[in-house]
C-alpha cells in the first residue's frame, strides 16, 4: 500500500529535501583511506583518488553489499573489502577479480555524486532522478570574496537539522542564551520583528536595533540553502570589522545533523594576520562555547517538540523557512508521483 502524500512529503522535509548542494564533511576529514558517513539518510562512501580530487559513491558494493567504506583505496578507484570488487569514482564495476569475464564488469551499477571541494569542505549534490545534474553553486560574499578571511567550524549535533535551522533563524534567542557571551551581552531583551525579501531569500530583523546584538538573521538559497548573521565585535577582539557567520545544515538522519559555521570578517594586511592569530589564540573557544550552548538546548528538546509548539511574533522568519522547506519536498514529492503514474500506464 502506498503512503499517503502527505506523509510521503513529511518524512521528505525530516529527511532532506533534494535538488541542493550540501557540505558532507571538511576537508581534512577526507583523505586517501575510504571514508564512510550518512548524509540525508543515506550512506556514502568519501575517498581521494592520487591527484588529491575528491569522489563520493554510494557506500554499498553491487557484489553483496558490503560497505566500500571498509575496503581499500587503488589510486583511481576503490575496491571492497569483502571480494575485491574495484569500483570507479563514476560508480562503474572496473574489475572484478575473483571471476574471469564477469557480466558485472563494465556496469555502472554504484551511484555517484557530483563533488565540489571549497572552503575547506566538501560539497555534494543531491539531486532527484529529474535533476542528476546539479545547479551551479554560488557563496554569499563572504566566502566568495578574497577580501574576505573565514574559518569553518562544523559539529554533529544530535537533533534533526531544522532544529538547528530553527535556531539560527531566531535572533532574539541571543539575548538570552548567550547573554553572557563575549559578543551579545548587549541590547535590548524584548523586539519587534520583520521579514525584508532579498534577491535570495530574506531577512529576519529586528525593528530599531542593528550592530549591538546578534539583530538579524538572512536565509539564502544559491545551490544551496545557506543563513547569514553577523555579531558585533567588542575592540578587544581584534583589528576588522563586524564578525560575521555563514551557516549551512546538513541532515544526516532523522535524529542528527551536521552543522558547518563559517566564521567571517573582512581583514586585509596585517590586520588580517593580527585578527586570525588571535581568532586561534583567544576567539574560537569563546565561540566554541556559544556553539555548545545551542547545541546542549537543541539536543535536549524532545524529538516531538516541534508539534507541542505555541509561536509568537519572533518566530516568523522560523515559519518562513519551514514553509519553504515544505513547498519544495511537497513538488518534489508531486513530480516523482505523477511521472511514476505514467510509467504505470
Amino acid at each position: 500500500m502506498a503512503e499517503p502524500h502527505e506523509e510521503t512529503v513529511e518524512r521528505l522535509v525530516a529527511h532532506g529535501v533534494r535538488n541542493f548542494w550540501y557540505p558532507v564533511a571538511p576537508s581534512w576529514m577526507v583523505h586517501a583511506a575510504p571514508t564512510g558517513v550518512t548524509r540525508l539518510t543515506e550512506r556514502i562512501v568519501l575517498w581521494r583518488d592520487k591527484d588529491g580530487a575528491a569522489h563520493a559513491l554510494e557506500d554499498r558494493c553491487p557484489h553483496r553489499g558490503a560497505r566500500l567504506s571498509l575496503g581499500w583505496n587503488l589510486g583511481d578507484r576503490v575496491a571492497c573489502w569483502y571480494h575485491g570488487i574495484e569500483i570507479g569514482p563514476d560508480g562503474t564495476v572496473l574489475r572484478v577479480p575473483a571471476q574471469t569475464a564477469c557480466p558485472l564488469e563494465g556496469e555502472r551499477a554504484v551511484k555517484s555524486y557530483p563533488v565540489r571541494e571549497s572552503h575547506g569542505a566538501i560539497f555534494l549534490w543531491f539531486g532527484d532522478r529529474f535533476h542528476e545534474e546539479p545547479a551551479p553553486l554560488e557563496f554569499p560574499e563572504e566566502l566568495a570574496s578574497p577580501e574576505w578571511s573565514s574559518f569553518l567550524c562544523t559539529a554533529h549535533w544530535k537533533c534533526n537539522y531544522r532544529y538547528a535551522i530553527d535556531n539560527v533563524m531566531d535572533p532574539m534567542h541571543g539575548a538570552y542564551l548567550h547573554a553572557r557571551s563575549h559578543s551579545m551581552a548587549m541590547g535590548d531583551k524584548t523586539a519587534v520583528m520583520r521579514i525584508a525579501p532579498t534577491d535570495t531569500g530574506f531577512m529576519f530583523e529586528k525593528v530599531g536595533q542593528r550592530d549591538v546584538n546578534f539583530d538579524w538573521t538572512e536565509w539564502g538559497e544559491t545551490g544551496a540553502p545557506w543563513m547569514r548573521l553577523s555579531i558585533p565585535y567588542r575592540k578587544d577582539a581584534g583589528p576588522g570589522g563586524t564578525f560575521y557567520i555563514v551557516g549551512f545544515v546538513t541532515p544526516v538522519d532523522e535524529h542528527n545533523c551536521r552543522v558547518f559555521f563559517w566564521r567571517c570578517r573582512k581583514v586585509a594586511g596585517w590586520q588580517r594576520d593580527a585578527w586570525r592569530f588571535l581568532y586561534k589564540t583567544r576567539l574560537e573557544g569563546l565561540h566554541w562555547e556559544v556553539l555548545e550552548q545551542d547545541r546542549a538546548v537543541l539536543e535536549a528538546m524532545a524529538a516531538d517538540a516541534r508539534e507541542h509548539e505555541f509561536l509568537y511574533q519572533h518566530d516568523t522568519g522560523l515559519s518562513r523557512v519551514r514553509r519553504r522547506l515544505h513547498q519544495l519536498a511537497e513538488e518534489q514529492v508531486t513530480a516523482l508521483s505523477r511521472a511514476n503514474s505514467v510509467a504505470a500506464k
